[in-house]
């Protein structure tokens, strides 16, 4: 079984934030495959499909961000899951609005819904896909990650949570590290700006 991450933070007061990007990729993913992420167990939300006879459970943590951890343990535990077939999918300051950025595994960057799940699983050694959201110099760090999606910033999120959710389909037939190639520069050189 593959499992799919999600990161944000429960209720409608943050749905539309910066910092729910994960959840949102969840939402589109679960709209392709024709599922609901309703399932109340590990602290978190979940929604299972098959596709090319692999099982997919997607999860959204309900711990808030900085707990994402327990949730995630949680499941990895129940469902027997290895971490080499989890994907976390999230914000990140550090990235330009809009910008794909996957890897194999790593520090948090300072985001403490990665800080949360390192510490539960006890290794930085896993998947993650991380979305630009760029940095605010007026606002502190949590007003900026907290922020609602502007009007004029929806049409690039749609196509990051797009280019996130295909990236997390291509992994289920590809090595990640082509699935790396395929979508790590595909925004660096905006061609299709």
């Amino acid at each position: 079984m593959k499992l799919f991450v999600g990161l944000g933070n429960p209720g409608k007061q943050y749905a539309t934030t910066l910092h729910n990007l994960g959840f949102l990729t969840m939402d589109l993913l679960a709209d392709k495959y024709n599922i609901s992420i309703h399932k109340n167990e590990g602290e978190g939300l979940t929604g299972q499909f098959v596709i090319n006879g692999q099982k997919v459970l997607l999860l959204k943590p309900q711990t808030y961000m900085n707990e994402s951890g327990r949730s995630v343990a949680s499941i990895l535990s129940y469902y027997k899951i290895e971490l080499d077939d989890m994907i976390v999918v999230y914000d990140d300051m550090d990235l330009p609005l809009g910008h794909l950025r996957l890897r194999p595994g790593g520090s948090s960057g300072g985001h403490n819904g990665i800080k949360s799940i390192i510490a539960a699983v006890g290794t930085d050694q896993f998947k993650r896909i991380r979305i630009g959201i760029g940095k605010d110099e007026f606002a502190s760090a949590r007003d900026h990650v907290l922020s609602h999606i502007t009007k004029d910033e929806v049409p690039l999120f749609e196509k990051a949570i797009q280019q996130a959710a295909a990236a997390l389909a291509d992994s289920l037939s590809l090595p990640f590290s082509a699935v790396m190639s395929k979508y790590n520069h595909k925004r660096d050189t905006d061609e299709d700006s």
